[in-house]
């Protein structure tokens, strides 16, 4: 295990792109990059909790409550990329893009902590930026993944205590969901595949990652000192497994402490994408 970074306030929303580690500190508002070994670059500022994906050209889109869907151009600007207002008013969790040039962003459908529960859903942003409803009545989702054929969305939801997958079709619509895998006792966060079709998922109150196949299948679990919130992969080289955490607690939410890491851990056996 080694450490990348400290300091952080509330890490979120990890993704290996370009040869570096890209993640959210929503404590901070702000977007870091950073390589192992290197000195971690503020990429953009937001003030408002977000997640961040990339579309197929490297441009970097950032999901907010407080400020919709953004796309930050060469020069570094933030731009709008969509309007979701028209979508949700409960604000927006995680994103990720697909191969072309799309993305699908969730809302958990409820304040979140103190708000009363209601089912939240997936959203389809579509490359001409024209944004629609393709999943409902999810329990808290939560990270979602595309799987690497690219045929397959999975949300994780987090109080439904599964990893729910939908096949998408050719117009990015999303068809009927089954379960891809149950999670008992565990509340999947945010979430990635390996190359071999294989899922990570982060767990914040076990404090763990776990690696599953499609139908449950425990594979591998990789224990933090800290709740792991989210989890991500590098692409090149020996396998790393690089997990955002923090200490999590009823004081933590808005508290501002620093309690958070980006740690590294030499993926298990096989998480490269053997079989």
């Amino acid at each position: 295990m080694s450490v990348w970074m400290d300091e952080i306030v509330f890490g979120e929303s990890p993704r290996w792109h370009d040869g570096r580690l890209w993640f959210s500190d929503w404590g901070a508002g702000r977007v870091w990059s950073v390589a192992e070994g290197g000195e971690p670059v503020c990429e953009a500022e937001v003030e408002s909790l977000m997640c961040i994906d990339f579309l197929p050209d490297g441009r970097l889109l950032v999901v907010s409550p407080g400020a919709g869907l953004l796309r930050r151009e060469p020069d570094g600007s933030l731009v709008q990329h969509a309007d979701l207002s028209a979508v949700t008013a409960t604000g927006w969790n995680d994103i990720v893009c697909d191969a072309h040039g799309r993305a699908y962003v969730n809302s958990i459908g409820f304040d979140f902590p103190g708000g009363e529960f209601r089912p939240g859903l997936v959203a389809l942003v579509s490359a001409d930026g024209s944004v629609r409803t393709v999943a409902e009545g999810l329990a808290f989702p939560n990270g979602m993944a595309i799987s690497p054929d690219g045929s397959t969305l999975v949300v994780a939801e987090s109080y439904g205590e599964k990893l729910t997958a939908y096949p998408i079709a050719d117009d990015g619509t999303l068809g009927t969901p089954r379960t891809w895998a149950e999670t008992p006792g565990d509340h999947p966060d945010g979430i990635c595949f390996d190359a071999s079709g294989a899922l990570w998922y982060a767990d914040v109150g076990n404090e763990h990652c776990v690696r599953v196949r499609e139908g449950g299948e425990v594979l591998d679990t990789v224990d933090s000192d800290r709740g792991a919130f989210a989890c991500a992969l590098t692409r090149e080289g020996d396998p790393l497994l690089l997990v955002v955490g923090q200490e999590w607690g009823p004081d933590t939410w808005g508290s501002g402490r620093r309690t958070g890491r980006l740690v590294a851990y030499v993926a298990p056996e096989h998480g490269d994408g053997r079989p």
